[in-house]
């Protein structure tokens, strides 16, 4: 008879045997969020329509014109260029494709909507290499973005920029634009249908590029709304907009004087700063290198009122490199709007290098939470251990890097709510902030 074996939960086997259970060693499972994730609605040309769609730093150096019909060099781009100066990855919405018309020609269809479907043309040529066949080629302005080589229209592949009719009678022709594309209006909608969409997507920074209020106050609800109600962590950067009062709104003062740009462009290049600053940094004292010409005339006093309204200002600092007079652009201090302090809600909050290191420990604890503990784990000493372990493990990480200190692990305290499968967690921390102020008193003996 063979003997008994497997797995066991309660000690009541009959056969006599050996019931192994192999079970890990407790060991910490959270992860870290990433930063450099905006959340970006843009007006343009070209483009996916009616969704969001997501573009790395890599990709829109190289794969910007088949992505925003521009190459990387354009002038219609300089918005994207500051952005994608410290942006990873935007998840952007083309607001202006809502009734927006494909241009088309007898041959083919533009991809897109949009005014930049009018400069592309189709022309076809008898092949030189291959008998009874065409070169199809399709020209963006004058350069080739694709070339192929058929016997018969059914033989063509769409590319990135039109679709094929392929019931078009192949013969050679010149170069025939496809005509007839334009641009969608734009509607307080449109936003809105944005930012429904962006709830489906990771972001630390949601960009508003509009000047108008009633955008700009939809922007700052919608932000207000996600933080507090649904738990989604991030900030919104938005333009001029004085008397917000809250940590999750940062507002930008200056303008550009660029002509032809939206006084708001500063947007862009901050967004993309702020979403990809280290939890462990600032962007105060931060050189502005992007593409705008920002007005910076303002005096002391401007500076002093404007940082007390919770505004981020840029302004110059200059100094003399080899005899020459050199001004650079920079953020004056890191905050957000938030300026009615209290004892249970102080100055700290202003400072958004507190506001990404505790944006960071509630992502990271609710994923941790909904990942490994939710519906899997009891809610007895030994499972409110196991969180609270995990809970110092990260903690102890942020302080290795300097985001918090003066961490002690025993403060962590994890207990039973009210109800069976509530846990509630004390959890003291300590934000390190970046050297903002020297005071310095020089004795002279």
């Amino acid at each position: 008879m063979a003997l008994g074996g497997g797995t066991w939960i309660f000690q009541n086997k009959v056969l006599p045997g050996a019931y192994i259970n192999f079970k890990s060693k407790d060991r910490p499972i959270v992860n870290f969020a990433d930063r450099g994730y905006a959340a970006i609605p843009i007006e343009i040309d070209w483009g996916v329509e009616g969704a969001i769609f997501t573009v790395d730093q890599a990709d829109f150096q190289t794969d910007s014109l088949k992505l925003f019909g521009y190459d990387y060099t354009h002038e219609k781009l300089k918005p994207l260029r500051d952005l994608f100066l410290n942006l990873k990855t935007g998840h952007f919405y083309r607001l202006n494709s809502s009734g927006a018309v494909k241009a088309a020609n007898a041959i083919a269809t533009a991809k897109y909507s949009g005014t930049r479907g009018n400069d592309i043309k189709i022309a076809i040529v008898e092949s030189l290499d291959q008998e009874d066949s065409y070169e199809v080629v399709t020209y963006l302005d004058l350069s080739v973005v694709d070339r192929q080589t058929i016997a018969s229209m059914s033989n063509i592949k769409d590319n990135d920029y039109v679709v094929f009719k392929k019931d078009f009678e192949l013969a050679a022709t010149a170069g025939t634009p496809l005509t007839g594309g334009t641009n969608g209006s734009v509607t307080g909608t449109d936003y809105q249908t944005f930012l429904d969409l962006a709830e489906q997507k990771y972001f630390n920074i949601l960009i508003c590029p509009s000047t108008e209020a009633t955008i700009k106050s939809l922007f700052i609800a919608y932000t207000k709304r996600m933080r507090d109600d649904v738990g989604m962590k991030f900030q919104v950067v938005v333009y001029d907009v004085e008397n917000a009062d809250y940590e999750g709104v940062v507002s930008i003062k200056n303008s550009v004087t660029d002509a032809g740009a939206s006084p708001a462009s500063l947007v862009y290049w901050l967004g993309g700063a702020e979403a990809s600053c280290a939890i462990n940094a600032s962007l105060t004292n931060t050189t502005y290198n992007g593409e705008y010409t920002i007005d910076v005339n303002l005096k002391q006093s401007d500076l002093a009122k404007y940082l007390q309204l919770g505004y981020v200002v840029f302004h110059g600092v200059g100094k003399r490199i080899n005899g020459e007079y050199v001004e650079t652009v920079r953020v004056l201090e890191d905050v957000n709007t938030f300026t009615s302090f209290t004892p249970e809600k102080n100055k700290d909050f202003s400072n958004n290098q507190v506001i990404r290191i505790l944006d960071q420990i509630a992502i990271d604890i609710a994923t941790l939470f909904n990942d490994s503990f939710l519906g899997k784990v009891g809610n007895d000493e030994i499972g409110r251990a196991s969180l609270k372990s995990n809970i110092i493990y990260h903690h102890k990480e942020l302080e290795r890097i300097r985001a918090i200190q003066n961490f002690n692990g025993d403060d962590v305290v994890v207990e039973k709510g009210l109800e069976k499968g509530a846990v509630l967690v004390t959890d003291p921390v300590e934000p390190v902030g970046v050297m903002d102020r020297l005071y310095m008193q020089v004795i002279v003996a």
